[in-house]
């Protein structure tokens, strides 16, 4: 992504906030630490013992802060993370990604309201004809709220992902700008 292509500083939803990370952020991640059932749906074990500490959120905070498209969810303070991956500007694609961290907001339909924020932005402002992702095909939650938002299935990648001791497929799905019906408020990035 180009300077001129810059994302902007905040996209608001309806009862959140995307926004570009900052340093306070380090002490409400390092709060939030490593919840085994959201950690396994990222593909993480489970079992993972390792409490999450302050380098580990100092590390957070920097891969996000350098990354030239992530923003926090932010809900009264920060819940999650979303961002574009890889974006290509030639073939005008990228990939998605979307973690809530906070265990008691999950089914709560702000990952969804988050997805489309950042989807209204990917097929206006950087004017991207695909955007796609990659999900474990056991993360049920997340495949029905890619799907509200347009996703399609577009194939299976079997045994992709060792989880617990058990090997995952992966599925991959995909939305095209055409697909994509933007929410008819559509907030604005600031």
């Amino acid at each position: 992504m180009n300077a001129s292509s810059t994302p902007p500083i905040e996209l608001n939803g309806q009862d959140f906030l995307l926004r570009r990370a900052q340093e306070s952020d380090v002490e409400a991640r390092l709060a939030l630490g490593r919840d085994p059932e959201i950690y396994r749906m990222f593909g993480g074990d489970a079992f993972v013992t390792r409490p999450y500490t302050q380098a580990d959120s100092e590390a957070w905070l920097r891969a996000n802060s350098e990354h030239p498209a992530a923003w926090i969810i932010d809900r009264d303070g920060l819940i999650g993370e979303v961002r574009l991956d890889n974006i290509d500007r030639h073939d005008r694609r990228a990939s998605f990604a979307i973690g809530i961290l906070d265990r008691k907001l999950l089914g709560q339909g702000i990952g969804t309201a988050a997805t489309k924020l950042v989807l209204g932005h990917a097929f206006g402002e950087l004017a991207l004809h695909r955007v796609s992702l990659r999900v474990l095909a056991f993360n049920e939650r997340a495949i029905a709220s890619y799907r509200k938002c347009g996703f399609s299935i577009e194939g299976r990648e079997r045994e992709a992902a060792l989880v617990d001791g058990e090997w995952h497929d992966d599925i991959m799905m995909g939305i095209l700008a055409h697909e994509f019906s933007a929410p008819k408020d559509k907030p604005q990035g600031k």
